[in-house]
């Protein structure tokens, strides 16, 4: 369950333009690897989004793209697995659930007319 904090760094990592367009393509499947085609095509590898594919799209230094990456996977929202000499990255689909759940509820408590307090409480 994300807490206070965790969403903070959601919101955080997400609202720097370049690491939403990042996440937005990891997401969308907007970047394509190369990727060796003998592998199991359920393999998590074989789905995922390399290092040097989002750096092909800026211009910026690997290391930068890195950094937004790095700020991403704290935030939860991506997770990177290594194989050789690659780094892949997917989307957290279940954190990302669970932000949309956060929202959704929040539209359903605003829509049904509960109002908080601010110690949370409800009125």
């Amino acid at each position: 369950m994300l807490n206070m904090e965790d969403k903070i760094k959601i919101f955080k990592a997400l609202g720097n333009e370049t690491r939403f367009k990042i996440f937005k393509n990891i997401f969308t499947g907007g970047y394509a690897c190369s990727i060796d085609d003998s592998q199991p095509k359920d393999d998590i590898i074989a789905q995922a989004t390399c290092v040097t594919s989002i750096a092909e799209q800026f211009d910026f230094a690997l290391p930068t793209i890195s950094r937004h990456l790095k700020e991403m996977k704290d935030a939860k929202i991506i997770t990177m697995t290594k194989s050789k000499n690659k780094i892949y990255i997917e989307p957290n689909i279940k954190t990302m659930k669970e932000i949309a759940e956060c929202f959704g509820k929040l539209v359903e408590e605003y829509e049904s007319g509960v109002v908080y307090q601010f110690d949370n409480t409800k009125r």
